[in-house]
């Protein structure tokens, strides 16, 4: 009975396009994830988030200052070809050049990032530690994954191998080597640096 009611109640939901739900993003005000036909918004962050992600987009843009790979913030949409997922990372790196998605008309939408980060928050942990990390792996071109804790000083990657997917911790004073970036570091301390703490 319960599989029942769940298709009923997804079938109840209006269903879009992806060309529909690009449209949709272009006027829209706030961010939505796209997946099998289903929309839905994305939560703003807190203070902590939004520091923590913007201390990795500088981190990142200076280790990569004068190689040929391009940081984007949460603006830049992502699409999984293969499982359909279109949604913002909370940071992207793409190496040598950007591949839009031939399905988005408007050229927002970028296929192959090499590298992407998620800051996690407790709303969105369960999800970004195991769905969406899923759809992640699927990414041909994505060769690591970088999951920021929300409740310790504590960052997890994930790096493809040739079979598979390893995962490494680091926690404080410790960093994590980026080796699909050139082997640039992330300091775990400098990830999460607040110049306004007492």
């Amino acid at each position: 009975m319960e599989g029942y009611a769940l298709r009923m109640a997804r079938s109840a939901r209006q269903l879009y396009s992806f060309d529909s739900y690009v449209e949709m993003e272009a006027s829209s005000t706030i961010k939505h994830e796209f997946l099998d036909g289903e929309v839905w918004a994305m939560a703003g962050g807190s203070v902590e988030h939004a520091a923590v992600a913007a201390n990795i987009v500088g981190l990142l843009g200076q280790g990569l200052a004068g190689r040929p790979c391009r940081v984007f913030p949460s603006d830049l949409r992502i699409r999984v070809k293969a499982t359909g997922l279109a949604t913002y990372p909370d940071v992207s790196v793409i190496c040598d050049r950007v591949q839009l998605d031939p399905d988005d008309r408007k050229g927002h939408t970028a296929i192959n990032p090499t590298l992407l980060v998620e800051v996690l928050s407790p709303s969105t942990e369960v999800y970004d530690r195991g769905e969406k990390l899923a759809h992640y792996k699927r990414i041909e071109s994505l060769r690591e994954i970088v999951l920021v804790a929300h409740d310790e000083r504590r960052i997890d990657l994930w790096r493809r191998t040739k079979s598979s997917w390893t995962q490494l911790t680091v926690g404080p004073g410790e960093a994590a080597r980026l080796s699909s970036l050139h082997d640039i570091e992330l300091p775990v301390d400098d990830v999460y640096f607040d110049p306004l703490a007492t």
